[in-house]
């Protein structure tokens, strides 16, 4: 008895195809989408546990350069245990993760699709972004200044793919963002000022809603 095997026509298998490349037209984006919304979530998340680290860190007066009393703010180095910086040990146990004691040779670390770099200020308020070994005791950071005083921002490792927005925060605890295609990838974050009113300096009032020194708007994140 034989059988008749009957495979696909030319016509159906087109149809297949066809189908197939409709809906990963459409599923595709929506996962970009997705993943990018996500990266952007972690990387706010990330900033508040900044926030809380930096509170708990000046608290503590574990860097105390300027033997005052009164803590300063540190840098991921500190903050994270990797080493004793501006301290006289290294901080046990940290307030941040080790996930950040890692910097790259630009000051910055890598996390979800995000890159991350803090800035303290020097003598005139301008903000000093975290080298690679962390901060010093050697003269670079006015230390009256850098216990009131810190800054952070967050831009995508690789714009419109791992994220859109970038974001920053300071020691007020709010969280802005603003959308650069130009902060993209390492050494292409902003610079110290980007996102307050005032040139050429930190320690002012943050553009909550103007231009910042960057030219965007930045905009309060929920």
């Amino acid at each position: 008895m034989s059988r008749t095997q009957k495979g696909f026509t030319l016509i159906e298998l087109m149809i297949v195809i066809a189908i197939i490349a409709i809906i990963a037209a459409i599923a595709i984006p929506n996962l970009l989408a997705a993943r990018l919304s996500a990266n952007e979530t972690a990387a706010i998340a990330t900033l508040r546990n900044i926030i809380s680290a930096q509170a708990q860190f000046q608290q503590s007066g574990k860097a105390d350069t300027d033997d005052d009393g009164t803590g300063e703010y540190g840098g991921f180095v500190e903050l994270s245990g990797s080493a004793a910086g501006r301290m006289t040990a290294v901080l046990v146990p940290p307030v941040l993760s080790g996930a950040f004691r890692v910097l790259n040779a630009q000051g910055e670390v890598s996390r979800s699709g995000y890159f991350f770099r803090i800035f303290l200020p020097d003598a005139a308020g301008l903000g000093e972004g975290e080298p690679q070994a962390g901060y010093a005791d050697d003269g670079t950071l006015d230390p009256d200044l850098s216990e009131t005083t810190w800054c952070c921002y967050a831009w995508p490792v690789n714009y419109n793919q791992s994220g859109n927005r970038t974001f920053f925060t300071n020691q007020g605890g709010d969280v802005v963002g603003a959308e650069d295609s130009d902060y993209s990838g390492t050494s292409n974050g902003p610079v110290g000022d980007a996102a307050f009113q005032t040139a050429d300096s930190i320690t002012g009032s943050v553009a909550i809603g103007i231009a910042g020194q960057d030219g965007n708007v930045w905009k309060q994140v929920n």
